[in-house]
């Protein structure tokens, strides 16, 4: 069961850091004309968590479009790595504590 659990720690850490690098990529892109948000289904890729490939990055739609066909919104964007900073630090914190678990287990068995 520890096993699992920490896959599944480690898949949902692996979608974040890639869903945070779409966002920054999103940010840097705000001006550049044409240019389409793009994004991760996140909980789609997270149920598919089995399948070691990467995610599946796809346009953001119902998003509004500037006459240079750009879409990116900069406090969506802002919020989005706020929101996945957070996750991120929820989930280290987990997989930290879980490990002093183990620790404190294998210390227990050893003394």
């Amino acid at each position: 069961m520890f096993d699992a659990l920490n896959s599944n720690l480690e898949r949902y850490m692996d979608l974040l850091s890639a869903r945070q690098k779409l966002v920054v990529s999103n940010i840097a892109n705000a001006d550049t004309p044409g240019y389409k948000t793009r994004d991760i289904d996140f909980q789609t890729e997270f149920q598919n968590a089995i399948d070691p490939r990467q995610p599946q990055p796809a346009e953001v739609s119902g998003l509004k479009t500037k006459n240079d066909g750009n879409n990116v919104n900069i406090d969506r964007e802002s919020r989005l790595l706020a929101e996945n900073d957070l996750r991120f630090n929820i989930a280290t914190n987990l997989l930290r504590s879980r490990l002093k678990t183990l620790r404190a287990a294998i210390e227990e068995k050893a003394g």
